[in-house]
């Protein structure tokens, strides 16, 4: 801390000194504590701001990569096509259509009833009466003239009556007529109508209704098969798909009618773009971090330079970009070392040679076109290895998640020449559930069910079983390690308070054994509710694994992503090998990014996890990390504040007061040289 002198001048001058200018001059010397812990504030709110922007660009990324891993995002689209849109025009194609042709020719179009009541002359006379109108099979409903008595009255009273039908008023030459148009085009809609106005201002002229135009059902041809539509507009005809009939059709020699082309196709175009959208925010993330790796314009390090944050979000990122996505996978098994697998498994690789996967020894001499796991080798790791070993342009790998292991198998060669074929006959152990069936009582009997039997009395149980009798509370029964048998588990629930239920064990003649409950409350009122989650974990029976194929495209580059020839850290995209992809392999386009453990949901996940994830984020933990040591550094200034306070203000005191005593020094010395001047006669 610097040093603070006071200049008071010439003591015997009176003019003291400046207080507040020295205050100020301590103060300042108090604060330079203060100063390395602003420097530090400042570069974590730097790293702020850099933080926020990320993590800005990763969501961008995630919305761009949600687009393609959602089952109805873009993969999902359709686009379609008409050959004769003078006949037939697209309105659109919903994610449920399937791409294909569609041959359609059109006989006629749908028509929707209307008709007019007798023309009078002046649209001003008055009317009285009532009409009924009915629309097709529905319900007949009478509107009667009110005051409002005129052509334009009776319109507005039909239209506010919300009947399915729209009534105007039509006037020409040869006078003026009340229209009525069905609110149902087709058959379905037609109209019919019974009048009883008259134009009381022409001799109550009676005003008959006429049908003007019969409403009948499109026929159409689609596919070979003859159908109707009530509407010329077509929804669902065709699964998922929306079209407008414009016209029939022209017609042949032989007076069959002319068919057109409706194509649904996947929408390529709407890919491409979402995929090079990914690309352009995926590099401008990558852009972003870089950036972040030297020295500002004025020679300065970057907010983040040489932070681990940065380095580990790279790493993600890069790491993810590169993974190959997998051919196929296994279903998952429990992620145990000690699951044992049998039987066996086929696999091929585009036209190749079939190659079967067998669990156990090979035999002397050895199958052909066969791989062996190896005498006692039973187990996922070990299938993977023998896959491996055997080269036959397969990668065998093994994902694990939620305690759930499955085999992944990836092709070597991209795209259809390395399409994988699998047929799987594997089997594992499964431990034995124990279901419940339950009988009602009656008002002489209580209601009883009980568990499926188990091969003995013995075998340990897991699980747990929940109880309700009638509308009481549902209990609950867990298995431990004292009560995990039928026995054991019997004990538990007769010991459970207010469970309203008498447990026994039953043992049948071949030896197995079952549990029996039986309600304590007679009737209906006593009714059994029973779950079981009970597995018998000594008797089990065995499960199918089986294959489920993800994709035949094996990377980004069958996408025509690459990294770019840069070589800093960015991607290339080239549309055409992704649009040669879509045309001929789209379904794999789809397992690629939409598949389990598939690349799509595997980046998904990275991005997710890099992200702001409360728990996990590697950029939200980097912020609630600043959050902390900016609110202790903010705390450490303010405290540094108020004591800087405290003292200004005591400094100020004493020093105000030392000037009041400076000040006063004159005047005394003046006081003394009166005084000295009144006694000697002297005058200095």
């Amino acid at each position: 801390m610097g040093t603070v002198g006071l200049n008071f001048g010439s003591p015997t001058s009176g003019a003291g000194f400046d207080v507040s200018a020295t205050v100020s001059q301590i103060v300042a010397n108090l604060q330079k504590v203060e100063t390395p812990w602003k420097t530090q504030l400042t570069a974590l709110q730097g790293q702020d701001t850099v933080l926020s922007n990320l993590g800005t660009l990763l969501s961008k990324l995630s919305t761009d990569v949600s687009q393609l891993t959602d089952f109805t995002g873009v993969l999902a689209q359709k686009t379609g096509s008409s050959s004769d849109t003078n006949v037939l025009q697209l309105s659109s194609a919903s994610s449920s259509a399937v791409a294909g042709t569609h041959m359609v020719s059109v006989k006629s179009l749908a028509t929707t009833s209307s008709g007019t009541l007798t023309a009078i002359t002046n649209a001003s006379d008055k009317l009285s009466g009532s009409i009924t109108i009915k629309v097709g099979s529905g319900t007949a409903h009478t509107i009667n003239v009110g005051s409002n008595n005129t052509l334009a009255g009776l319109a507005a009273s039909i239209n506010s009556a919300g009947i399915g039908v729209t009534a105007s008023v039509l006037t020409d030459s040869k006078g003026s007529r009340l229209s009525l148009v069905s609110g149902t085009s087709g058959a379905g809609g037609n109209l019919t109508i019974g009048s009883s106005i008259v134009d009381t201002s022409n001799a109550n002229t009676a005003l008959s209704y006429s049908e003007a135009v019969h409403g009948v059902d499109a026929q159409l041809k689609v596919d070979g098969v003859d159908l109707s539509s009530a509407s010329n507009t077509v929804t669902n005809l065709i699964p998922g798909v929306t079209f407008q009939l414009l016209a029939p059709s022209a017609q042949n020699a032989d007076g069959s009618y002319q068919q057109l082309q409706v194509i649904i196709g996947n929408d390529n175009s709407g890919v491409e773009s979402a995929i090079g959208q990914m690309v352009a925010d995926y590099n401008s993330l990558i852009a972003a971090m870089k950036a972040q790796e030297g020295k500002d314009s004025s020679g300065n390090p970057e907010p983040l330079f040489g932070s681990p944050t940065l380095g580990l979000l790279q790493q993600q990122l890069v790491g993810s970009i590169n993974v190959q996505n997998p051919s196929g996978y296994l279903d998952a098994v429990e992620a145990s070392a000690n699951t044992m697998f049998s039987g066996s498994m086929t696999i091929q690789v585009g036209q190749g040679t079939i190659q079967t996967v067998v669990i156990g020894a090979a035999p002397d001499p050895p199958d052909a076109n066969t791989i062996y796991t190896g005498n006692g080798v039973n187990t996922l790791q070990g299938i993977a290895d023998a896959i491996n070993r055997a080269g036959i342009g397969i990668t065998a790998g093994i994902s694990t998640q939620y305690g759930e292991s499955r085999l992944m198998l990836s092709s070597q060669i991209t795209g259809i020449p390395g399409a994988l074929t699998v047929s799987s006959a594997l089997t594992v152990p499964s431990d034995l559930p124990l279901s419940f069936t339950g009988f009602p009582g009656s008002a002489d009997s209580a209601a009883v069910g009980k568990l499926d039997a188990v091969p003995a009395p013995a075998d340990i149980l897991s699980g747990s079983i929940t109880i309700q009798v009638g509308d009481g509370q549902v209990q609950t029964v867990s298995v431990d390690s004292s009560h995990n048998t039928l026995q054991g588990l019997a004990e538990a629930i007769n010991a459970t308070d207010g469970i309203g239920v008498t447990a026994s064990v039953a043992v049948n003649e071949d030896g197995s054994a079952y549990l029996s409950l039986e309600s304590q409350a007679m009737g209906t009122a006593g009714n059994l509710t029973v779950t079981s989650n009970l597995l018998d974990t000594t008797a089990t029976k065995t499960k199918s694994i089986a294959y489920t194929n993800s994709s035949d495209l094996s990377g980004l580059a069958s996408l025509g992503i690459t990294v770019s020839s840069n070589y800093d850290g960015t991607l290339q995209f080239d549309a055409s090998v992704l649009d040669a992809a879509l045309n001929s392999d789209f379904n794999s386009v789809i397992g690629f990014f939409q598949s389990v453990s598939s690349w799509g949901q595997n980046f998904a996940s990275v991005l997710n996890s890099a992200g702001n994830t409360p728990t996990k984020g590697v950029i939200a933990l980097a912020q609630k990390s600043n959050s902390n040591m900016e609110s202790m550094l903010n705390k450490q200034i303010s405290k540094q504040e108020d004591q800087i306070s405290i003292q200004q203000k005591s400094l100020t005191a004493e020093l105000n007061t030392a000037n009041e005593i400076i000040q006063g020094i004159k005047q005394q010395l003046d006081g003394i040289n009166i005084l000295y001047s009144a006694i000697t006669g002297y005058k200095g």
